[in-house]
């Protein structure tokens, strides 16, 4: 017999089990001697990891000297994500808050019932611990990433960097800011690179590792906490939660709402990714690489800069 043993079944179905071998036992007996053993009712546990890339320590530590490098040079660092999309009503919302009786909501949380879908974009500024947060309701597309990004470098990096000519981000290996996407590589020359004159480095997650990236446990999570239990029957509730996520280490957080409609399947084709000025890293140059503002002749005709 194994030494390791699983039971799927209620002490009542243990009971009549034993009843029917002879064996007659109330439930609280049978209760003391499963916890004798060690058995109780355990969850399932995620602790195998699974096949690692093998230059994943090496990134993760790339990541660190390069964080480290420009906050030495006082240039600004962030890390970028989209939150878990929302359905915006009358719907259940995970948690519990302290209340006489609780909020009724719908029992069903169809989306032909919602007001719509919400699309948290996020930014971290880890040396300032301030996050922003755009609200979207459309596509969470590589173009709605880099255009909320722009956003954020015209108005809080000149806020807090006055200064800067660089700019450093963390971002996972998938979605709309995903380290194969074109889209989301050409939107930042043009809108970024060429049109502010900055120059942008990129750092990427490895597949399987998001959650350390710095957004999801000090924004992301918070924002979590602020609204458990509160139904999102409104994109003005929603931006009230985000812009009132705090905690005691100072974080303090902006909420914009994005109305603007995104279109999904663009394409960049290889003529224009040739005329990128991005350079990959000789460290692991799949997840890092540069990309440089372009002069005013390498800006392709047709584009003001």
């Amino acid at each position: 017999m194994s030494v390791e043993k699983w039971l799927n079944c209620r002490l009542s179905d243990i009971r009549q089990r034993l009843d029917a071998q002879g064996h007659r036992v109330s439930k609280p007996v049978i209760s003391r001697i499963l916890r004798a053993h060690n058995y109780s009712l355990r969850a399932n546990v995620k602790q195998a990891a699974g096949q690692q890339h093998p230059e994943r320590d090496q990134q993760f530590r790339y990541i660190q000297t390069q964080r480290t490098q420009h906050a030495a040079a006082d240039q600004p660092v962030i890390s970028v994500d989209t939150k878990k999309k929302e359905l915006v009503g009358n719907f259940k919302n995970a948690g519990q808050i302290w209340c006489v009786q609780a909020e009724e909501v719908d029992v069903h949380d169809f989306p032909q019932d919602a007001v719509g879908r919400a699309v948290p974009y996020g930014i971290y500024d880890l040396r300032a611990n301030r996050g922003t947060v755009y609200i979207g309701q459309s596509a969470d597309t590589p173009t709605f990433a880099v255009d909320n990004l722009a956003d954020w470098c015209r108005t809080e990096l000149r806020e807090r960097y006055p200064h800067a000519t660089q700019i450093l981000i963390e971002a996972d290996s998938g979605g709309s800011n995903g380290a194969r996407s074109r889209v989301w590589k050409q939107q930042l020359q043009v809108q970024i690179a060429d049109a502010l004159g900055l120059t942008v480095t990129v750092c990427h997650y490895p597949t399987g590792t998001s959650k350390w990236n710095p957004i999801e446990h000090r924004l992301f999570s918070e924002i979590s906490k602020t609204w458990a239990g509160c139904p999102l029957r409104s994109f003005a509730a929603v931006q009230q939660y985000i812009a009132d996520t705090t905690t005691h280490t100072g974080l303090q957080v902006r909420a914009y709402l994005v109305t603007t409609p995104y279109a999904t399947g663009v394409k960049v084709s290889d003529t224009e990714m040739a005329l990128l000025n991005i350079q990959p890293h000789s460290v692991c140059p799949q997840w890092n690489y540069t990309i440089s503002p372009r002069s005013a002749t390498q800006v392709p005709v047709g584009w003001v800069k």
